[in-house]
């Protein structure tokens, strides 16, 4: 499905604006937020001139007939999806505050590079190198922090050093990850889930589709339980969560499954299955320029029955003067001598 820009009247100057990704308008106010995770609203006197309430009807009921949906008190959430955009309306009988606009972009590009990491000090390179070099070493990585950091731009951009020869999945509610697009030539099955087709289905379903990575672009909920399953048969995995400190994976994970007796016996599995994870977060510099950067990594571990977490960056900062012996034996395993050094990463910044 696609939307020409007479569907979007006033707000197709902000649509078509490449800087932006998210334009949302809360019944009053245009809300703009943009590539630099900057948010600000709208001049006022545009939006009261421009986004009437005839507009907003019209766009609506014009998104409800493009997918053939009601939107009415009896089915108040309509949603819609492009090639790259997602929008989500809410009805006035749910949202107090007036009819409710959401419009994310979902381009198939991938946003971050190598040089822009170091650039607009996503993270230092060292961190870097050793970020790809988990994905070389075939490890599983989650990546965390609050709604909206940027958190499915890090699983595309460390996606990217996943071999091409190596059978990728995807499994997506709102197909964002793109995984085909932005790696042309590279084996890859993308799947959409639904009310028919869920987490649990779609994953139970990949395992017999020979994967070697299984790309989930959010664990939620009790899907979790099939992830960390799949991932302890030797299938590899990227996956986002919301948490705000690595440390608390684990519990954020026991929270999302069924049932106490799960959690109790799964508990063991996460550190068994899950390697890598990092948090993303945002501040802002001296020039009052807000940005976003890796503020923890860190490894999990289960030996001689016990288990435990190695920070390895905190506050944005290497702190891990050696690494474990289980860690350090799969990067040897793989050729990586020095897990801080990595030769593609090198080649990619000298271009």
């Amino acid at each position: 499905m696609e939307l020409g820009k007479e569907y979007f009247g006033p707000l197709w100057k902000y649509i078509g604006n490449e800087e932006i990704t998210d334009v949302d308008y809360n019944g009053r106010e245009v809300w703009l937020t943009n590539i630099y995770n900057e948010r600000y609203r709208v001049n006022q006197s545009y939006v009261e001139e421009n986004v009437t309430p005839a507009f907003v009807e019209q766009f609506s009921q014009r998104i409800a007939n493009v997918v053939s949906q009601q939107f009415n008190k009896q089915h108040p959430e309509l949603e819609a999806e492009t090639s790259e955009l997602r929008v989500t309306i809410l009805h006035e009988s749910v949202a107090r505050s007036g009819r409710s606009i959401s419009i994310r972009k979902t381009p198939p590009i991938i946003r971050l590079t190598a040089k822009k990491a170091l650039e607009e000090h996503f993270c230092g390179q060292e961190i870097l190198a050793l970020l790809i070099n988990c994905v070389l070493t075939k490890m599983n990585l989650i990546f965390c922090g609050m709604p909206g950091i940027g958190k499915t731009e890090c699983v595309k951009f460390f996606s990217r050093y996943v071999p091409g020869n190596e059978r990728v999945i995807t499994i997506e509610d709102t197909m964002e990850i793109r995984y085909s697009v932005t790696n042309p030539g590279k084996d890859c099955i993308e799947m959409r889930v639904s009310d028919v087709f869920d987490y649990a289905d779609a994953i139970k379903t990949s395992l017999r589709l020979n994967p070697k990575w299984i790309m989930l672009s959010e664990a939620r909920s009790k899907e979790v339980k099939y992830l960390l399953e799949s991932w302890s048969t030797g299938v590899r995995g990227i996956t986002t969560l919301h948490t705000d400190d690595v440390r608390n994976i684990p519990d954020r994970i026991l929270n999302m499954l069924e049932s106490r007796v799960d959690a109790d016996r799964l508990e063991n599995d996460i550190y068994q299955a899950t390697d890598v994870g990092v948090l993303i977060r945002k501040k802002k510099d001296e020039q009052n320029h807000v940005y976003r950067y890796i503020d923890q990594v860190c490894f999990f571990l289960r030996e001689t029955g016990k288990n435990r977490i190695v920070m390895a960056v905190q506050e944005g900062e290497l702190v891990l003067n050696s690494f474990p012996a289980q860690i350090l034996k799969r990067f040897v395993r793989a050729g990586i001598e020095d897990p801080f050094l990595c030769p593609v990463l090198e080649e990619e910044l000298s271009v």
